[in-house]
């Protein structure tokens, strides 16, 4: 078994689990945010569906030079978000199906103007950043989403909403 082998059986678990909680972001609630300092919905939800595959990319070279006019998406509809869910979901499958247990151990560096901001094993970042960073993010998101009083799915057990187990 290689060291990936884990890390997509959980991809694709809780790639599931993302996909129904992005399945519940209402089109015409993607400009909405709790505070002026917080993403809108619908930047958050392309965030949300396209990290898995954009940090994918990253790592699928030894290094990633990071420039200062990245932009993130603002989805036009919950449509959008499911297909960048979806793309995403199969370019990290891509990525991380093409890592031998080398490569997974191999030193990936960030950089920002030259400088180094990280340096770690590729399957730390993909752990770290690729995983943990989404379900941060999903978290948020289902918050957003009660805040607009949209029922939320079961996410590692029952909802106020659903019950996967009653």
């Amino acid at each position: 078994m290689r060291i990936v082998d884990s890390i997509l059986m959980e991809l694709d678990h809780e790639a599931k689990t993302t996909r129904r909680v992005l399945e519940r972001v209402p089109s015409d609630k993607l400009a909405w945010q709790p505070h002026p300092k917080s993403m809108s919905l619908g930047k958050l939800a392309m965030h949300t569906a396209g990290t898995p595959g954009t940090i994918a990319g990253f790592v699928s070279a030894p290094t990633f030079a990071m420039s200062g006019d990245f932009q993130q998406p603002v989805a036009s509809s919950t449509q959008e978000i499911l297909a960048a869910h979806d793309a995403s979901i199969a370019k990290a499958k891509e990525v991380l199906n093409g890592m031998d247990d080398a490569t997974a151990l191999s030193t990936w560096t960030l950089t920002a103007g030259g400088k180094t901001m990280l340096s770690m094993p590729r399957i730390g970042v993909v752990r770290s950043i690729m995983l943990n960073h989404w379900y941060h993010h999903r978290g948020q998101l289902s918050v957003y989403l009660r805040e607009l009083d949209v029922p939320l799915p079961s996410i590692y057990g029952p909802s106020a909403d659903e019950n996967p187990f009653g």
